[in-house]
């Protein structure tokens, strides 16, 4: 068994538990038996592998997800003090940025995360190179800077 294979099992038996709530025989049987069929059909479709189980990122996700939570609150302290200025404070702007030795899947968090970060949205991905829309210029300044770019970077290593 692969090591993809061994981490949905268990992410599908901690994910039933905890929404299960019903701890009966009847309840358990039908649980492990939906867990098999899952995983069976998993196995035949071929999307168990290291794309749809992203393992080498579980050491330094929680160090990334807490500093993009402070980002995204940040972000919503600039975002509500640009809308509360009112129109004269907006700027928005469209920017492609240079993105340096991304992996595909370094390629989706990255975009995912500008998405995420209130006020800027990514509108394209090319190989090496990501198109932001963003609510102000500065916004577009700070992704530039290439902070979220090295810390996407050091979690996809």
């Amino acid at each position: 068994m692969k090591i993809q294979t061994l981490s949905l099992t268990l992410l599908l038996i901690i994910f039933w538990l905890l929404n299960s709530g019903l701890f009966k025989p009847l309840i358990f049987i039908l649980g492990a038996f939906s867990i098999v069929l899952v995983l069976f059909i998993s196995s035949r479709m071929k999307v168990i592998d290291e794309e749809s189980q992203p393992l080498h990122l579980t050491k330094n996700i929680p160090a990334y997800y807490a500093w993009l939570l402070k980002e995204l609150v940040m972000s919503n302290i600039k975002v509500v003090s640009t809308i509360w200025q009112g129109h004269l404070q907006l700027q928005p702007a469209l920017a492609t940025i240079k993105m340096d030795h991304l992996s595909d899947m370094g390629k989706v968090i990255y975009a995912n995360s500008i998405s995420l970060t209130p006020g800027t949205v990514t509108t394209d991905v090319t190989e090496n190179s990501i198109t932001v829309h963003a609510l102000d210029k500065s916004s577009i300044t700070d992704i530039q800077s290439g902070a979220m770019e090295a810390r996407v970077r050091k979690l996809d290593n």
